[in-house]
C-alpha cells in the first residue's frame, strides 16, 4: 500500500505528543505496555501485534488515529473512555479517511470469516500517522495482524500465503520479483521493509523458525534490490539501510534457530557489513550479539566473548541498560563455553545490574522479547553448560513460568531446557513431565532447536525407561514426524 500522496503546497505539520497515551502507560516499559496491549486484545478475540515501536509512536503522536482493530482494544484497556480521552484526534478529523457517523461503535467483526481477507477482519481499517522523515505518511505498519487463516496456512507449510506475509506492501514475495528493476524508494517502500521485519519476529516468536526461512530470503533481496536503486531522500535511505540490515538479521536468526550455521553467519556478516557502511551502532552491536550467539552454538565460544564484547562497545553510548544486560549474557555464554567460571559468573552479575536498572527510551524495538524470562533462561542455559544442572533448572523452571504466552517459541524452549537440566540432573520422573510439556507444544512450533535439545533429553532418559513417565516421553518423542 502506497503512502497517500499530498500536495507541495501543503505545509508539514510536527506531530503532536500523546501526553495523555504516555501518561497511561506509567512505569511500564514501552515493551511491557506492548504485551498488556497483546493481552487485552486476546481477551476480545483480537489479535495485534503490537511491540515497543507501536507503543513509541503513538506517543510521539505519530499516530494520530488508531485503526479499528486497535480501537477496540484500547476502549476494552480503558473502559468508559473514548480515543479523544486517550489522547488520539477524532476519526472525522484525521485527512483523507473514511469516517463513521457520530457514535458509532468501533466496526465488528465479521460474522463470517470467509468474507474477510486473510488478515484479521477489522484490523486493516486505515489510520494517518506523520512520519517523521518524510511529508505524510498515511501508512499503517500494524493494519495486518496474524489470522488462523495465516496461522494455519503457515503450519501446513502454506508457502504462498507466508510469502505474501512476508512481502507486504511491494516488498516481492519472489526471487525473480527482487530482480526487475526498481523505481527509486520513497517512505512507503521503507515502511513496507520495517513492517516485513517485524512480521517475519512475530511468526517465529509464535511459530519458530523452520518452516519460515526459505520464505524470508526473498523480501531480503528485494530490500537489498531497493537499496540499489537509491531513494528519494536521505533519510529515507537511512531508514532503507537500517531495515535491510535489520530484515538481515532476522533472516539469519531463522537460519541461526533451523541449524543452517553457515547461512546465519554470512546473513549477520552482510548486516554487520551493512551498519559500518552507514555508522549504524545500534545495527552494529545487535549484529554482534546475534554472531555471538551464533558462535556459541557453533562450538566457538572465544569468539562468542569477543564478538559480545565489541557489541558491548557499539551498544555503550546508545543509553540502554536492557540492551547490555543482553550483551552480558551473550559473553556469559561464552565464558561458560570456555569452562570459565569466574568468567561467566561476572558477566552474569553485570547482566543482572544492567537489567535492574529498567527499561528505557532507548531500548531498541527488536528487544521486545527480552525481559525477565529471557534473562533467567540464558542464564539456564550457562549453568547448564558449566554443568550445574540443580541451578540451571531453577533458573529454566522460573522462565517457563514468567514467559508472555505471546511467545510460543520460547516457552518451548525453555521447557525442553527444564527436561534436559533435569534428565542430566538425575531426576528422571520430573524430566519426562517437562519434556511431555515441551512436546505439546511442538503442535504450535516448528524449531529444530527445541527438537533437537528433546532429543538429547530423551537419549539421557533412555536407561530410566522403567520410570514413571519416562516410558510414555520417550514413545512419544519416537513417533515425531521427522522434520523435512
Amino acid at each position: 500500500m502506497a503512502s497517500s500522496s499530498v500536495p507541495s503546497s501543503q505545509p508539514a505539520r510536527p506531530p503532536r505528543p500523546n501526553l495523555v497515551f504516555r501518561h497511561l502507560r506509567g512505569s511500564r516499559s514501552p515493551a511491557e505496555f506492548a504485551a498488556a496491549v497483546r493481552r487485552a486484545a486476546r481477551e476480545i478475540g483480537e489479535r495485534v501485534s503490537c511491540d515497543a515501536r507501536y507503543v513509541h509512536r503513538v506517543e510521539a503522536g505519530e499516530i494520530r488515529c488508531p485503526n479499528y482493530a486497535y480501537e477496540r482494544v484500547f476502549l476494552h484497556m480503558f473502559p468508559g473512555r473514548t480515543l479523544t480521552d486517550l489522547g488520539f484526534a477524532p476519526r472525522s478529523s484525521v485527512r483523507g479517511r473514511r469516517t463513521r457517523a457520530a457514535g458509532d461503535q468501533p466496526a465488528a467483526r465479521p460474522e463470517n470469516p470467509a468474507n474477510a481477507t486473510s488478515e484479521t477482519s477489522g484490523a486493516c481499517e486505515p489510520y494517518e500517522t506523520h512520519d517523521r522523515y518524510d511529508t505524510y505518511d498515511e501508512y499503517d505498519p500494524h493494519d495486518h495482524e496474524e489470522s488462523d487463516v495465516l496461522r494455519r496456512a503457515f503450519m501446513t507449510g502454506g508457502g504462498a500465503t507466508v510469502a505474501a506475509a512476508l512481502s507486504p506492501y511491494g516488498l516481492a514475495p519472489e526471487a525473480s520479483a527482487a530482480q526487475r528493476p526498481v523505481r527509486r524508494a520513497g517512505t512507503s517502500d521503507a515502511c513496507a521493509l520495517e513492517e516485513a521485519v517485524r512480521r517475519i519476529r512475530v511468526l517465529d516468536d509464535r511459530h519458530g523458525a523452520d518452516g519460515l526461512y526459505r520464505r524470508a530470503a526473498a523480501p531480503l533481496r528485494a530490500a537489498y534490490a531497493l537499496l540499489d536503486a537509491g531513494a528519494t531522500r536521505q533519510r529515507t535511505a537511512d531508514r532503507l539501510y537500517a531495515g535491510a540490515g535489520e530484515l538481515a538479521i532476522s533472516v539469519g536468526w531463522l537460519a541461526h534457530d533451523s541449524g543452517r550455521f553457515d547461512d546465519a553467519r554470512s546473513h549477520y556478516a552482510e548486516a554487520l557489513a551493512t551498519a559500518r557502511v552507514t555508522g549504524d551502532a545500534g545495527l552494529e552491536a545487535h549484529a554482534f550479539c546475534n554472531m555471538a550467539f551464533l558462535a556459541r552454538d557453533a562450538g566457538r565460544p572465544r569468539e562468542a566473548v569477543r564478538a559480545a564484547q565489541a557489541a558491548q562497545r557499539a551498544a555503550r553510548p546508545l543509553g540502554s541498560p536492557r540492551l547490555m544486560s543482553l550483551l552480558a549474557l551473550r559473553e556469559a555464554g561464552g565464558w561458560a563455553g570456555l569452562a570459565d567460571r569466574t568468567g561467566c559468573e561476572q558477566a552474569l552479575i553485570r547482566a543482572q545490574a544492567y537489567f535492574d536498572r529498567g527499561p528505557a527510551e532507548a531500548d531498541p524495538e527488536w528487544m521486545t522479547f527480552y525481559g525477565e524470562a529471557e534473562l533467567e533462561g540464558l542464564e539456564a542455559q550457562c549453568w547448564s553448560t558449566l554443568g550445574d544442572w540443580t541451578r540451571a533448572a531453577r533458573h529454566a523452571r522460573r522462565a517457563a513460568e514468567l514467559q508472555d504466552p505471546h511467545f510460543t517459541r520460547n516457552i518451548a524452549l525453555y521447557t525442553a531446557e527444564l527436561a534436559d537440566d533435569l534428565a542430566r540432573g538425575g531426576r528422571p520422573e520430573e524430566a519426562a513431565q517437562a519434556g511431555m510439556r515441551a512436546l505439546d507444544l511442538l503442535g504450535e512450533v516448528q524449531s529444530s532447536r527445541v527438537r533437537s535439545m528433546l532429543s538429547g533429553t530423551s537419549r539421557v532418559l533412555l536407561p530410566h525407561r522403567r520410570t514413571s513417565g519416562v516410558s510414555q516421553f520417550l514413545d512419544r518423542h519416537a513417533s515425531l514426524p521427522r522434520m523435512v
